[in-house]
Formats: structure tokens, sequence, C-alpha cells
């Protein structure tokens, strides 16, 4: 079935770097090449310009949104070019948008239905991480899977997105069946891996394997007091990533965290901040915004 991904492209190198990532992720797509402009969207020096040749304030607002339309527009249109040159088949989609990018293109997801959402991201460690950037407040808010792709991959990296596994965070609940039914409708064609985490000399926690539609559950073990078990759970899960050159690592999301739960992490938080392989975060099934058609 046609993947249909929405993009957030800013014309920077992280994001036509995750448009070539997803192009091998997924071939063949349909893709909108999405980009929120927030006026006024023109440099110090064109605004200089244009003060000098405006007859007053009415017309230089006029003249600067006129202004960054256009460049908005020509950036988005860069974006459609690459995207078709990696194959898919690309159309522009450009929103005006007064501040909140993050969650304005989340509510854009729901808009367009896509099956995927696909954004770069610069790195989401340390103070950034715990104040949000576009891609984290995407991943918090949107209701269909969103997939981020860190900047730079290795080579080894971008090798294993052709044919590498996917990696799929399991324990059993709703949200790590909604992650492996995501898994398996956007991959196909892919080796698909489920991996659940448990902290040696513990007492296992039980594992639903009725859900895991006959497919082998590789089970790691951490150890037991490495601080926040959400921290040692994302690293196992990245580890294990690494060691099977995956090409995406998939975790399930308990949705909207409380301000806490931004601070402590989550796994979901934990992986995304931490993983340097593109990393699949899908919604929790309270929070599933399904396509008509969708199981």
């Amino acid at each position: 079935m046609p993947v249909d991904v929405l993009v957030g492209y800013d014309g920077s190198p992280e994001a036509g770097a995750a448009v070539d990532a997803g192009a091998v992720l997924f071939p063949q797509a349909h893709a909108w090449i999405s980009y929120l402009w927030s006026p006024p969207f023109t440099s110090e020096r064109l605004r200089r310009r244009l003060r000098a040749v405006a007859r007053d304030a009415n017309e230089l607002v006029e003249m600067i949104d006129q202004e960054g339309e256009r460049e908005a527009t020509r950036l988005v249109a860069t974006g459609v070019t690459l995207a078709r040159a990696a194959g898919w088949d690309a159309e522009p989609l450009l929103k005006r948008t007064w501040g909140a990018e993050g969650l304005r293109f989340a509510q854009l997801t729901e808009q367009v239905q896509a099956d995927v959402v696909l954004v770069g991201s610069r790195g989401l460690g340390g103070t950034q991480a715990v104040l949000g950037s576009v891609s984290d407040l995407v991943v918090r808010y949107a209701t269909r899977p969103v997939l981020v792709v860190p900047h730079p991959l290795l080579a080894a990296e971008f090798a294993a997105l052709g044919d590498g596994p996917v990696v799929v965070g399991w324990d059993g609940s709703a949200n790590a069946q909604t992650a492996f039914a995501a898994a398996e409708r956007l991959f196909p064609e892919r080796d698909v891996l489920l991996v659940t985490v448990d902290e040696q000399d513990a007492t296992p926690a039980p594992v639903d394997r009725s859900k895991a539609a006959g497919r082998q559950i590789l089970t790691l073990n951490v150890e037991a007091g490495r601080g926040f078990h959400a921290r040692a759970t994302s690293d196992a899960l990245i580890a294990c990533a690494n060691e099977r050159n995956a090409a995406a690592l998939i975790v399930g999301s308990r949705g909207r965290s409380v301000a806490r739960d931004i601070l402590l992490g989550s796994v979901a938080m934990g992986t995304l901040h931490h993983a340097h392989r593109p990393l699949m975060v899908v919604p929790s099934p309270d929070h599933w915004t399904a396509r008509p058609g969708d199981e």
C-alpha cells in the first residue's frame, strides 16, 4: 500500500537529510513538503531596502508580507524538487502561522491524514530537550506516527536504511501493540524485531506474547539500579538497534507528557533524545487518529 508522508521542511541541512532518508525508507511514497512560515519572514537587510521605498507603515507591512511569502514559496519549492529527485511524488504545502511551529505542524498532520510524519532533528539533548524543539513538540502532539531523522547519519547508518531490520520496543501493552501494528503497515517488507527490556536480578515483568503475531521476542537485561528505568530501557533499545544495524527504531508513546515526565524522561523521549538512527514514535491508542480504511 502506498505511504503518504508529511514532511516538515525548512531548507536546513537537517531537513534535506530527512528527505533523503525518508525516500530510502518509504520508496515511491506520496509526500507533502510542508513549511510553516511566520511573518515577518524577511532579513534585516531586505527590510531596510523596503523601508527606503515604502510610502508609509501600512505599505511597508504589506511589502514585507509579500516578500516573505515569496521567499517561503521558493524555499518549499526547493524541498519539492529535492523530494522528487529522490523518487517521491511530492507536492508543496505552505501554511502561514504565528509561532508554535511544532504544535501547528502537529495540527497539520490531522488535516492531511498522513500515514507518517517526517522531521529532521539537530539533536535534542540538554536544555533544548527540556524546553522543547519543533521536532520534540511534533512528537508530543501529533496523532500520527512521527519519524525523526537525526543529523548527521554515519555512512553505515544511512546504508542500513535500505534493507536493515526494524526494532520495536515491546512490553505487550496497548502502546506497544500500536507501535508493532505501525511497523508492520509502514515496513511490510522488513524484518521486524520485537525487543523487551528487563532488569537483571529482578523478577521479569510478564510479557504478553499473544499479541506478537508469532514474532520472536528478544529479551535484553540491564543492570538493576542504573538510575531511571526509562533511561536504562531506552539505552538498551538504542544499543540493540545499533548491534542489529537497524534501519529504524520504533517505540510507543503514552501521549501528552506532563511537566514531570518531560523532566524525568519516558522511554519514548529518552530514545528520541539519544538515538543516532531514525526513531519513530507512535502515539498511544487513546490519541491515535486513524485514516479512513485503517484498522
